[in-house]
Formats: C-alpha cells, structure tokens, sequence
C-alpha cells in the first residue's frame, strides 16, 4: 500500500465484514490475510446458525464474532449494514475464493470520494477468474438482462468483493433474504444514483474441504424475479407501460382478425374473438394508466429521498464542523 493510502486510512476507520455459514476451513486464512493487509481495520465475522467451528476459528483469529439468527446471506448483510459503524466497509465471503490483497484496489476509490461503492469484478477483463461453465453462463445471463434493464454497462452484478461508504450502507435499505442480495445492492445503488466503480479482482476455486452453499437453479430462479420486481418498482412506467402495449398489440390482431371474417362474412361469427381483442386492449390501457401512476408516485419518492439525503449531509457536516471548533 502507498504512504498516502496508509496516511488516509489512519484518518478513516474501515471494517472489514464477512458472512459466514459453515466456513470453518476457511475463515481464519481470510480474517488472517485481511488483519495483514489492514492492521488498523475492525474485523467482523458474522456467523449464521454454523454447525462446525467457524466462529471459533474467527475468534482465534482475531476477528470480532456476532451472530444473525435468521438463515440467508441477506439477512447477514442487513445486520452487518446496521450494527457496525465505520467510515468504510469492506463486505467479502468467508470462503477464501477472494484475494486479501485486492483489497486496497477496493478501498482506494472509497477514500478519494470517487465511489460509494466500489464492486470486485470476477467477470472484469483484467481479473482472470476460476468459474464453472455453468456458474459463468449463469452470471453472464443475470449481467445482460440488469444492464439492458437499467441500461448501464456493468461486468459483475454478483460478486461478494466489496467496499462502501458509510452514507451508502446507512442510507441503502436492503431486504433480500438471500443470495439475491448482490443483486439488490447494485439495482439501488443503480437506481438511487450511487456512485459504482468496478476493480479487477481474481475468484479463485475454494479449498478442498470447503463447498459452496448456493443451489444453481433455485438461487438462480430467485435472483431473477428480485431483478423483475426491482425494475418493476424503480422504473414502473417502462415495466406496465411494455405490457400494456403487449396486450394492446395481441388486442389490436384479434380485433383485426374479427374484422376481416366481418367484411368476409357479414357477421363476426364467434363473438368471442371480438369480446377477447376488447379485453385486451382494455387491460393494455389499464396497464398503461397504471405505470403512469406509479411513474409519478415514484418521482415523487425520489425527490423526497434526495432532500432526505441532502438534509443528512448537512446535519453530519454540522456535527463535524462543531467537533472541529470543540477541539480548537
């Protein structure tokens, strides 16, 4: 590390945090290489109902122990955002996969105020990442569908190597229970207008002995409905308004079909088929009017959660300027 960066971290405190369920063989290496790069950061293990001895060897190790009883990643992460105070937070898994080293690439842009949150990328085309071919495709598929959503040009939306400051974890509500919370993180900070930057880091394979605890196609499928009704919710007038215009569309074909065997005929023949294309058109109308809503709803919403966050930045640099002057 530079004696600038090592000048800049005596200044602000960084915590280190790490979930953990059932990493035993790993976590003391993690929270050893960590206490090695960092010496003056704060170390968490957040241990989640493990069987085996995790929190025993965080201990060992040096890191401070605290428990979330409620099962998944998410709720961790929930915890670790509410209980822990700290200028800078580094959030990584406890299963060894991620370089200790890189950790200063992560926190670089954190202390020069370029980012509120900065994202290790596995996926990065300087990282040269160990992934199974399915895990890869998979990842690759959640990638493309967040960026053509909320169009913007990210490499790693899942990646469990990261830093934030402390407006973004304290003003950031989070409600993902479980490994949908990478997800969740990189829509709002997308969304609310956070500052993203991605680094370049390595995954490496885990240890023997140590197993992942994600189920592909269950974790996956929930992953991508958290995706669905997070761009349902942020940009709602773009989500109804695409299926109001669907249904308006398969309205507008069978409404066209029921007029040719009209002039064809002289009569519609199947009622039905007119009573169908008036259903639809109607429910694509309705939808539209829903999204328009929900657009000015949301709006509305944002412009309120700004002047909540600028009220905040002004209270907090109040209460330091009045520090300042008391040590004078």
């Amino acid at each position: 590390m530079s004696r600038t960066t090592d000048s800049a971290n005596t200044a602000a405190t960084i915590a280190i945090l790490i979930p953990c369920y059932n990493e035993e063989t790993t976590v003391g290496e993690v929270v050893s290489g960590f206490r090695a790069e960092l010496p003056c950061a704060r170390i968490y293990v957040f241990d989640n109902n493990s069987t085996d001895r995790t929190a025993e060897r965080a201990v060992a190790a040096g890191a401070i122990v605290l428990h979330e009883s409620r099962q998944g990643k998410g709720y961790v992460v929930q915890s670790m955002f509410r209980q822990v105070n700290a200028d800078i937070y580094v959030m990584v898994d406890g299963d060894g996969t991620y370089p200790a080293e890189a950790v200063h690439r992560l926190v670089a842009p954190i202390l020069t105020d370029e980012a509120d949150m900065v994202v290790g990328s596995r996926l990065h085309v300087g990282s040269q990442s160990e992934f199974k071919h399915l895990n890869r495709w998979g990842n690759r598929l959640v990638l493309t569908l967040l960026n053509r959503m909320f169009r913007v040009r990210l490499t790693d939306i899942l990646s469990g190597y990261r830093a934030f400051n402390r407006r973004f974890v304290k003003a950031l509500p989070v409600f993902g229970g479980g490994f949908e919370i990478e997800a969740e993180l990189t829509i709002k900070a997308v969304a609310r207008g956070f500052r993203i930057v991605e680094v370049p880091t390595t995954l490496t394979a885990r240890p023997e002995g140590s197993h992942s605890k994600i189920r592909l196609f269950r974790d996956g499928f929930i992953i991508l409905n958290t995706i669905l009704a997070l761009f349902r919710d942020y940009k709602p007038l773009t989500f109804f308004g695409s299926v109001g215009l669907l249904f308006l569309l398969s309205g507008s074909l069978f409404g066209l079909a029921a007029t040719i065997l009209l002039i064809g005929r002289g009569t519609i023949g199947r009622m039905p088929l007119a009573l169908l294309a008036v259903s639809l058109v109607l429910c694509g109308l309705l939808s539209i009017a829903v999204g328009l809503v929900l657009h000015s709803i949301a709006r509305r919403s944002q412009e309120f959660e700004y002047h909540l966050q600028v009220l905040g930045d002004e209270l907090r640099a109040n209460r330091f300027s009045r520090d300042d002057h008391h040590g004078e």
